[in-house]
């Protein structure tokens, strides 16, 4: 008879959490050990408790070693990543759409090697992907930008309903509510630029 499956959801009793957490955690070192004999591999295993503390193994190398050549596999994955992006090493962006279209201009496309046609497509594709890129990081600067500006005027609109209400209530004069009013169009300016 098999087991019953187990929902993978937070565990809200902490003893029965802290219970499960020691298992599984003494069998998930368990298993990078077994993986480290049988397949004679370098394992490093970090974790970390809700309380913080901090659980380590790690096979015959030194776990320092195993994270260094770690954080120099990702330093060199990061920079092969960044030289595929730009395959054709152009330089600016600005240069290769000169370049695309000083060759649109140059000669009609009906008289063009196939070579040379699948170099300007690729040349156009990687200009498109680039400009796309673009975009998509300005659109997501605007969207975040807005989202701080709605942010900051439910603030200020809050702030104003409340100095409203003490108005109302007379315990503000005149000119205090003047000089709220003008840090709020201060604050306001500040957003706009």
């Amino acid at each position: 008879m098999g087991r019953k499956k187990l929902e993978i959801k937070r565990i809200e009793n902490k003893s029965s959490r802290q219970v499960t957490f020691s298992k599984r955690r003494n069998g998930l070192i368990e298993k990078a050990r077994q993986l480290s004999v049988l397949c004679d591999a370098s394992v490093a295993l970090l974790v970390v408790s809700a309380s913080g503390k901090l659980y380590s193994f790690s096979s015959g190398d030194n776990l320092v070693k195993i994270l260094d050549r770690y954080g120099k596999q990702h330093d060199d994955d990061l920079k092969a990543l960044e030289r595929q992006s730009n395959p054709l090493n152009c330089g600016s962006h600005h240069e290769l759409l000169e370049l695309v279209e000083s060759k649109l201009e140059e000669s009609n496309v009906d008289n063009v090697s196939v070579g040379s046609l699948v170099q300007l497509e690729e040349q156009l594709e990687n200009a498109l992907s680039v400009t796309r890129a673009r975009k998509t990081e300005l659109m997501l600067k605007l969207v975040e930008n807005l989202k701080e500006k709605e942010k900051l005027l439910e603030e200020e609109n809050h702030v104003l309903a409340s100095q409203g209400r003490l108005h109302h209530s007379g315990n503000l004069n005149q000119d205090e509510a003047f000089r709220l009013v003008e840090k709020a169009i201060c604050r306001w300016r500040r957003i706009i630029l």
